[in-house]
């Protein structure tokens, strides 16, 4: 850039962005750039003096230069020795943080084993592969008469150029396709359905010839296809066959490679056989990858079309904020200057996509931008994120990010940076929402932001006496309806290409081309997101494929909608400006978008006490869990038949969250000698739950069941939260020598079993001394929200169903100056133990 004063240039090296700048010849510095200079200047002698010091040492002392040689081998090794040591670290403490990611990516890029091998929740089926064996050459069969019987005459009318288009040879070969595994979905659908997914692999012999047009000759030997197909069974019925009807489709698109024969050999070369694969993928896409469905109803109750387009599962809000540490891929001069990126984000949900804004030199971006989709598996369907680097030639990849979005329809929202993959570092910051499809229009609101408050699904069947051409049009317009005897008499002629054009204000869609029919099916849905359902309407335009012109119009205003029955219209619509009975048949759905907020926790205030229903128990049967008491006779008395433990109270006298025992079960786990053992449901997993057995000494039991002493303290160095299980003072004796105890952790949330944290056994005391010191790795602003699961266990063995509870409490740290270090006793009890009257 050209100033009054003169040329002005960057400086390389300058990483602080100051410029130099020339003026008469004279070069000027500001103060930070000089101090800069002297400091690199002096750091360079610094290392010079380093270096070459030894040398001159040697020589003067009079050493042979073998000890030089020597010294700088030492060096040499240390430093390889380091950064082998560092990367052995760094590769180990990557392993602990991502383990099942690394673990995954090994398996597939090393071993190459099968998919049931990576992912743990998908299982090996080979009886299914056995069984595809066995049918295969009977495939073979159903194929050839596909091919001849309905794709060759659709090959024939898609274009002149393919009239006499005949498939000579079709062969698939003895390789039968292999299923290398399949996972099923019971929890996430629903009760009337099955869902499976299959990944598909086919590396078969194909062979199949074709005769384009004399002497032109094409065809297939050899076919790779490799993808993951979702197979629902819906309905299930009371009833022979059991199932409703099948649906099958991709949920994403999979891969495909060709060999090819004959003249079509000239797509071999790399200018041509990605457009024919891809041709071809476009055909495989638009006949079963979402939201297009393949179909087979097995019964004549199922309707056709809400199988082959049901409604949507939901639609998803992605707001795209920010990233960091993203990495630099521009430089300049040669490499020796680095600069930074230019990035900017594409979103993928299926076959709709979106591009961000490009923020210019910035590795830590800021975009703050909004996309909806239209979500119509879950789980199953995927946020597909890239990042990349603008560039003049071609865009750099900075990373790319996969979401289920299952998980955000789980979760409702999540807000939370995600890690870039494929990079060393990088993260994106994304807020999601997850909308459920509402009937009410009360729930209709005003759109914020050009944000979307209803959705539109339309499904287009099919039209029928549409006119061959805007001619025709105008005829029967001028003409009126002619004659019976020359509708008898009049040549039948071939009907129009036609195409539906869909558009809601800006937004256009269009169908499949029908070839030449005037009773075209199209049998294609579409969505819409909608923005004020009062004044939107859906065009609707019938068009000749290649002149465009229009064959017949529909509006349909969005409102009226509204009033009508599930907020749907599925009917004949009558064509304007097209023939006298020109129809269109076509379902129009329209749905509010609604955000339903998580679940909130149970939490109830402590209920009044009868004073006429059972009488007090003694103190500590249900005292507060989490009050640190000085001995067990100050213990506050708590009336027993309310059912209730009180958590997170303290000393002060604060009010007391309740929970009832039903919210508790699901929110604690017990531990167990075993997770195949017979007691493991039974006294395992729940420890709350109603109408668990105790051990009849332990119902039996009025009085306290005694106390642990606690020490927690936060290591700010070392970012540690530190638990210390010193002792149990006055725990319930078993017998006349005492108890066999230990003392089992949780730190909630975390309540898995392989989360579970507990002491050795002491045995024959009612005192033990435990001396245990447990850790985790949690920062201190987490470790301040979260709490303490603390069990005192029975040690013994049993061979029956009771429970080894000896005592319970829960430390809220919320509550506690955990960076000071807190040393308390709590008062142990038995939240879910009913007591005797």
């Amino acid at each position: 850039m050209a100033t009054a004063d003169g040329p002005t240039y960057p400086r390389v090296g300058a990483g602080l962005g100051e410029s130099l700048s020339l003026h008469d010849g004279t070069e000027k510095l500001n103060s930070s750039a000089v101090n800069r200079i002297l400091m690199e200047f002096l750091v360079y002698f610094g290392r010079a003096i380093f270096v070459l010091y030894p040398v001159y040492l040697t020589g003067y002392l009079g050493l042979s230069v073998s000890w030089v040689l020597l010294c700088m081998a030492m060096a040499t090794w240390w430093k390889k020795n380091r950064q082998r040591k560092d990367a052995r670290i760094g590769t180990a403490i990557d392993f602990v943080n991502n383990e099942t990611r690394v673990v995954n990516q090994e398996l597939q890029s090393a071993l190459q084993m099968a998919t049931w091998v990576h992912f743990p929740d998908v299982e090996k089926v080979d009886w299914v592969n056995k069984v595809l064996q066995q049918a295969w050459p009977f495939f073979g069969m159903y194929m050839e008469k596909l091919l001849k019987e309905n794709i060759q005459p659709a090959i024939r009318l898609s274009s002149p150029a393919l009239k006499m288009f005949t498939f000579t040879k079709v062969h698939f070969g003895h390789i039968p396709l292999r299923i290398t595994g399949m996972k099923a979905y019971t929890d996430e659908v629903d009760h009337r359905e099955v869902v499976l997914d299959l990944n598909i692999c086919y590396d078969g012999d194909v062979d199949i010839d074709a005769e384009v047009k004399p002497p032109i000759t094409a065809g297939v030997k050899g076919l790779q296809l490799k993808g993951m197909i979702r197979v629902i069974l819906e309905p299930l019925i009371g009833q022979a066959p059991l199932v409703g009807g099948v649906t099958f489709f991709f949920i994403r698109r999979p891969t495909l490679q060709i060999n090819w024969t004959g003249m079509t050999n000239l797509l071999d070369s790399p200018a041509f056989s990605s457009l024919s694969e891809e041709t071809i993928m476009d055909i495989i896409a638009s006949l079963m990858v979402l939201p297009n469905r393949m179909c087979v109803p097995l019964i004549d109750q199922v309707k056709v079309d809400e199988m082959r387009f049901p409604l949507p599962r939901g639609v998803v809000r992605v707001h795209l904020l920010e990233a960091r540490d993203l990495l630099a891929k521009d430089t300049f001069m040669m490499g020796l200057v680095k600069g930074k990126s230019d990035p900017y984000a594409t979103l993928r949900v299926g076959n709709r996509h979106f591009k961000s804004k490009i923020v210019k030199e910035n590795l830590h971006p800021k975009w703050n931008e909004v996309y909806e989709f239209v979500v119509h598996e879950a789980p199953g369907q995927e946020l597909e994120m890239e990042v990349y680097d603008e560039d003049t030639d071609k865009d750099d990849l900075l990373g790319t990010f996969n979401l289920d979005l299952g998980e955000v329809k789980r979760d409702i929202e999540m807000d939370q940076w995600f890690p870039l993959e494929g990079v060393q570092n990088g993260e994106v910051h994304l807020r999601l929402q997850w909308f459920s499809l509402k009937t009410d229009p009360s729930l209709l609101m005003k759109s914020a932001n050009g944000l979307a408050c209803a959705m539109l699904a339309v499904y287009l069947d099919n039209a029928s006496n549409l006119p061959k051409d805007h001619s025709e049009i105008a005829e029967h317009q001028k003409h009126g309806k002619p004659l019976k005897e020359a509708r008898l008499t009049k040549k039948k002629t071939a009907g129009p290409d036609s195409f539906v054009e869909f558009s809601v204000d800006k937004d256009v869609q269009k169908s499949k081309v029908a070839f030449a029919s005037k009773d075209p099916v199209w049998e294609q849905g579409f969505t819409f997101f909608v923005h004020n359902v009062q004044t939107q309407q859906l065009l609707v335009q019938v068009k000749v494929n290649e002149k465009k012109t229009e064959l017949g119009v529909l509006r349909l205003p969005l409102s009226r909608l509204l009033t009508t029955s599930d907020m749907t219209l599925d009917q004949r619509f009558q064509l304007e400006r097209s023939g006298v009975n020109s129809q269109i048949k076509l379902k129009a759905t329209l749905r509010i978008l609604s955000i339903e907020k998580p679940p909130p926790k149970i939490i109830l205030k402590p209920p009044p006490e009868d004073k006429q229903q059972g009488p007090q128990t003694n103190q500590g049967g249900n005292a507060p869990a989490s009050t640190p008491s000085a001995n067990t006779s100050s213990s506050p008395a708590i009336s027993s038949n309310t059912g209730l433990a009180a958590w997170g109270d303290n000393q002060n006298g604060s009010d007391e969250t309740w929970q009832s025992p039903s919210s508790l079960s699901h929110m604690r786990r017990y531990d167990s000698q075993s997770l195949l053992s017979e007691n493991s449901i039974a006294s395992s997993r729940f420890d709350l739950s109603d109408g668990a057995s105790f051990p009849e000494v332990i119902r039996n039991h009025q009085g306290s069941f005694g106390e642990i002493q606690l020490s927690v303290r936060y290591a700010t160095l070392r970012n540690k939260l530190i638990v210390m299980v010193n002792s149990c003072r006055n725990i319930f004796r078993f017998s006349e020598n005492g108890t066999d105890s230990y003392v089992r952790l949780y730190f909630l949330p975390d309540q898995t079993w392989i989360h579970r944290k507990r002491t050795h056994v002491k045995k024959r005391t009612v005192d033990p001394v435990f001396n245990h010191k447990f850790e985790f790795d949690v920062s201190l602003q987490e470790a301040q929200t979260r709490k303490l699961d603390v069990a005192v266990k029975n040690g013994k063995m049993f061979h029956s169903r009771d429970r080894k509870d000896i005592g319970m409490v829960m430390v809220d740290l919320s509550q506690l100056d955990i960076v000071k270090g807190v040393t308390e006793w709590y008062e142990l009890t038995l939240p879910g133990l009913k007591k005797l009257i």
